[in-house]
């Protein structure tokens, strides 16, 4: 069906991230500060790179194809915690103060 299915695996944990930043900057305009609309799909967006870490991990090779993988995951988990935190603290507004 896809002429490179190891490419789309590889590449959707940071376009699950680009769109946590997308689905910020338009729902919170949209919605409001702190709307359960746009606050709760950020809160599973996150584990789901997370579980796409770990299975690209369980399906690599042995050897140096799993360091790699995890290597990969470490790097964009760090880069996505922080990409998640400014979607969160975004979404949320003022509504805290």
């Amino acid at each position: 069906m896809f002429p490179y299915p190891e490419q789309y695996r590889l590449a959707a944990p940071p376009i699950i991230t680009a769109f946590m930043v997308f689905w910020t900057l338009v729902t919170r305009p949209l919605f409001g500060d702190a709307s359960p609309l746009a606050m709760y799909p950020l809160f599973m967006l996150f584990p789901l790179v997370i579980l796409l870490h770990l299975k690209l991990i369980w399906h690599a090779k042995d050897g140096m194809e799993r360091l790699d993988q995890a290597t990969y995951a470490l790097i964009h988990l760090c880069l996505s915690f922080v990409v998640w935190t400014f979607s969160i603290m975004n979404s949320n507004g003022t509504a805290f103060s």
